[in-house]
């Protein structure tokens, strides 16, 4: 598959994570690169798990990821040129503001976990290998807790349908911040627990290998990933959802620059 198929000669392919899309991000980011430097980025926004498949098939010229330890072992089977740490936010945990189990008290994201599984509440899991999906599972890990059950809802869907799910059924969800803020207009859902200092979601750029993929168009996507750290990038970043949202959906990693680097 290939994003750049039918579009204009200048045109790179972008694999990225779900949140990059749902939150509106790319749609601030992108219109300018293009402008920039008159090269389109055309996007496959999939899961985390998804977008690595696809840089490993030479699908795609740059990954925009969030699951560090899936990323590494991208890099080290040499599917990978370089990955640099673009901007993080966290994951909280959301459901029905009368929260039936009393997540809002719990000391860590294990904790909370476990009360949901004490009081068999009704949890909604992506189950689709996101970046995400693997946070919740290494959390119900943490918690020494295999979910399965009535209660446990495994919907291979991404997170916009996971919270509608979990605001339709008064069920709880792991989600990203970015993405809650950004979807959460209609939703009866609210932040019950959040501040677990695993819970930090990173999101990283990589560049595909052409020694793999010859066919990639690596020079065009370094040019893509030295815009993204741009003190411009940078900034649409760090700022990006407070004018709409009172709060902004994700800290830039490099902002403010340093010594005008």
């Amino acid at each position: 598959m290939s994003g750049c198929i039918n579009a204009p000669e200048k045109c790179i392919t972008l694999a990225t994570t779900t949140s990059t899309r749902d939150t509106g991000l790319l749609d601030e980011l992108l219109p300018r690169f293009r402008a920039k430097t008159g090269i389109e980025v055309r996007v496959v926004a999939v899961g985390t798990g998804q977008a690595l498949e696809i840089g490993r098939r030479g699908d795609a010229d740059v990954l925009l990821t969030h699951d560090p330890v899936a990323e590494q072992r991208f890099l080290d089977e040499h599917q990978g040129t370089s990955r640099n740490e673009l901007m993080t936010n966290d994951f909280v945990l959301v459901g029905p503001t009368n929260d039936p189990a009393k997540v809002h008290e719990a000391t860590s994201g294990a904790d909370a976990f476990s009360r949901i599984w004490q009081t068999q509440a009704l949890f909604i899991s992506r189950a689709d290998e996101s970046g995400t999906h693997q946070k919740e599972k290494a959390t119900w890990l943490a918690a020494g807790i295999e979910p399965a059950g009535p209660w446990y809802i495994r919907t291979g869907q991404g997170m916009g349908a996971v919270l509608r799910m979990a605001d339709e059924k008064g069920g709880y969800a792991l989600a990203d911040r970015g993405t809650f803020i950004a979807q959460r207009t209609g939703l009866n859902l609210a932040v019950l627990y959040s501040g677990d200092p695993d819970w930090i979601n990173r999101y990283s750029v990589i560049a595909v290998n052409p020694q793999q993929h010859p066919h990639v168009k690596d020079v065009w996507a370094m040019e893509f990933i030295t815009y993204l750290f741009s003190s411009e990038a940078q900034q649409i970043i760090a700022e990006y959802g407070r004018a709409k949202y009172g709060e902004p959906l994700f800290r830039a990693s490099r902002w403010p620059l340093r010594n005008g680097h």
